[in-house]
This record gives structure tokens, sequence and C-alpha cells, in this order.
């Protein structure tokens, strides 16, 4: 018997603007050369930074649980800043990811911020990492690499989403876009 699995999931995330999305595609089809990676990219459109996952599903959110994530979020104050990918390297997961060191420092504040508004009073339907490392996965594959220097991909994130993504139908639904002012 086949072991049914989740169809929707939820995650707050930030989003490249759309040159800097089309500037990691081409670094990630590169990189996927270079190495000699089989792994399927990430599409250009659905590239990401999930902040805070919410949760995994066997239907889609309901309009309730939206507009209650939305106005959770919303409590969060930070203004813009800058991300700054210094490399790539590989998780034991497979997932092979752009990271930095101090140019994600935002990254860890934005999510230890919605962590705080999210988490108390605790959501029914909330997911809690247990360490939270910033990065963008480009693809996923069997060959895992070391850590390795690239030049800085670096934007400024001015809002971040909340994301209704259709697992294993490449279908992402931006449900909200908050500031960071």
């Amino acid at each position: 018997m086949t072991a049914v699995r989740p169809t929707d999931r939820l995650f707050f995330a930030i989003l490249p603007d759309p040159a800097t999305a089309a500037r990691i595609g081409r670094l990630s089809d590169t990189l996927r050369r270079t190495y000699g990676l089989t792994g399927r990219p990430v599409l250009t459109p659905h590239l990401h930074i999930t902040l805070w996952h919410v949760g995994d599903d066997y239907f889609a959110p309901s309009a309730e649980q939206v507009a209650t994530l939305v106005r959770r979020a919303a409590y969060v104050e930070m203004p813009a800043f800058r991300i700054s990918f210094d490399h790539v390297m590989s998780f034991r997961n497979g997932a092979f990811v752009l990271g930095g060191g101090d140019g994600v420092s935002g990254l860890e504040t934005l999510h230890e911020r919605l962590k705080a508004v999210m988490a108390l009073p605790r959501l029914k339907s909330l997911h809690h990492a247990r360490t939270f490392t910033p990065h963008m996965t480009l693809l996923r594959d069997e060959q895992l690499l070391p850590e390795q220097p690239i030049d800085p991909i670096v934007w400024t994130a001015r809002k971040f989403v909340l994301v209704h993504s259709l697992l294993g139908r490449t279908t992402h639904h931006h449900l909200a876009h908050l500031p960071l002012a």
C-alpha cells in the first residue's frame, strides 16, 4: 500500500527580485555543468529562502488560516536589509544551496522575529525547526559537494511572502506580501 503524502505546504519566504533570480538561475546552470550535477534545478520563479515552514497538509489552507498567519506576520517589524550569498555547498540531504556568512545575518534576525510572532500563542499547525540555516536551494543531487566560494549574489530584501506550494506540481501561489519598512 502506498503511503499518502501531503499535497499542500505553507511557508514564509524571501524571494529574490526578478533580475537577481535570473542571475541565480544562470549561476545554477553553470555550477550544475561545472560540477557534473544531474539534479533538476529549481525553477527560477520558485527560487526562495524559507524563513518559516508553517506546515504540510492534505488540502489547501483555509481563508481563516491564511488570515491568521498574515495578521501575526504583520507584527514583524524590521527594515529592508541586504542579503549576500558568497558560497555554494551540499547539505547531507542532497540539497545544493547558496549560503553566506555575515551576509545572511538579516535573514537570521527576520527568522527570529517571525518565530516570535508565530510561536505565542502557538498556532496548531506550526512546525518548529531546531536550527535555522539561511540558504537558497538550487537543486538536489546525489553528489555532495563541499563549500565552494562564488562571486557574491547580493540584493535587498524589501518584503517577505506567505507561499502556498502544491507539492510535486511545481506550483507556488503567493498568498500575501508583507513589507519590510
